[in-house]
């Protein structure tokens, strides 16, 4: 909590959009995603018999995570008609 206090300033204007907005700002995060894949696949499995086992996980849990990168964002009408009311294009 110290932390959010601290840097409230910072933290705050995110709180300005609605909460669809905020769900596609974070969850488009290509690189959270793939970090939190991989955390899923340690908790899983937390040995691997081989490096090369490692390697192969690794690789077909970043096959699936890209997967889901192609997919549509959900309600991304509503999205961007908030993003373009806020930021009306000239």
């Amino acid at each position: 909590m110290k932390s959010w206090e601290k840097n409230w300033d910072v933290i705050s204007p995110i709180f300005k959009f609605s909460s669809d907005v905020r769900k596609v700002i974070y969850t488009t995060n290509a690189i959270e995603s793939l970090n939190s894949t991989y955390k899923k696949l340690n908790r899983q499995r937390s040995v691997f018999p081989s490096d090369m086992a490692l390697m192969k996980s690794l690789y077909l849990s970043t096959l699936q995570a890209t997967k889901k990168w192609g997919l549509p964002l959900r309600n991304w009408a509503k999205v961007y008609g908030e993003f373009s009311i806020m930021e009306p294009r000239v």
